[in-house]
């Protein structure tokens, strides 16, 4: 998923973050008082984005950043950790803030467990995408010879196209594959 999102960042871990309702200039300073170091952002189409860098150096870790006091009143905050665990070999995983709150969030190995005050916000847009519902999840693995790996970047495209779509996220840090399909 890294080179979907922040080609430019292949070799460092890092998370991709929209927000509206506020300036970038202060998303960027709450990530720097979370220790989380900037390396791109910008203001377009109504969202501010930044990748910042999931390693804490002054703490020497990579515990996740507490979004919510970064999402008052008024915000909304999209958040795209490309890998929370590489050592685990967890998947990327998404959250969706609105006012402070978790409305939504998820891995995407599996999208059946969403959480939040909304688990259910996206469900329509999912269900149409074919990510949930009738027909997901694949089979046990090599149940009638599915390999479900076969077709693990495209379902991931497939979410992350519908995930552009729904909140309308501007393009730089994506791939054209993404948001122009």
């Amino acid at each position: 998923m890294i080179e979907r999102l922040c080609e430019n960042y292949a070799d460092d871990e890092v998370n991709l973050v929209f927000v509206r309702g506020m300036p970038l200039t202060w998303l960027v300073a709450g990530l720097v008082r979370s220790h989380r170091m900037v390396v791109a952002g910008r203001e377009e189409a109504g969202w501010a984005w930044v990748v910042h860098l999931m390693h804490d150096a002054e703490e020497e870790d990579y515990a996740p950043v507490d979004y919510r006091p970064l999402c008052p009143a008024g915000t909304e905050l999209v958040v795209f950790e490309t890998e929370p665990c590489r050592g685990k070999a967890h998947g990327p995983a998404f959250t969706y803030y609105r006012d402070g709150r978790t409305v939504v969030h998820f891995s995407f190995e599996d999208l059946r467990q969403r959480v939040g005050d909304d688990p259910d916000h996206l469900s329509p847009e999912l269900l149409a995408a074919g990510l949930i519902g009738p027909g997901t999840p694949c089979p046990p693995a090599g149940e009638d010879g599915h390999l479900c790996w076969e077709h693990s970047d495209a379902d991931e495209l497939r979410l992350l196209r519908t995930l552009a779509a729904h909140f309308a996220l501007p393009s730089p840090p994506f791939t054209p594959e993404v948001t122009h399909p």
